[in-house]
């Protein structure tokens, strides 16, 4: 489970991405992110979720991703909530993990 805080923008997109591409290549094990401490996140934060979810897919990794309110919000305008498995809090990122 990865923690992140502050704004996911076009400014923080390339550090989060290969932050990312690092954990992915030396781990294997299932993701979560969570996201319930992100003041904002724009188009590049969603491209760099949606990224991060096509090489988890490729890779046959289970993940999920937690937001707060702001970060569903922006999902559900662009109706991603399904692709980026966004779930309210971390017992139900661990339940859809486990299932």
């Amino acid at each position: 489970m990865f923690h992140f805080t502050g704004q996911l923008d076009a400014y923080s997109e390339k550090q989060f991405l290969t932050y990312l591409e690092d954990v992915l290549k030396t781990n294997t094990s299932s993701l979560v992110l969570d996201l319930s401490k992100i003041d904002f996140i724009d188009s590049s934060g969603l491209g760099a979720l949606v990224q991060t979810a096509k090489q988890c897919n490729q890779s046959k990794r289970p993940f999920s991703v937690v937001g707060n309110a702001r970060v569903m919000q922006t999902v559900r305008l662009v109706r991603l909530e399904e692709f980026l498995h966004v779930v309210e809090d971390l017992p139900s990122a661990f339940n859809n993990l486990a299932a």
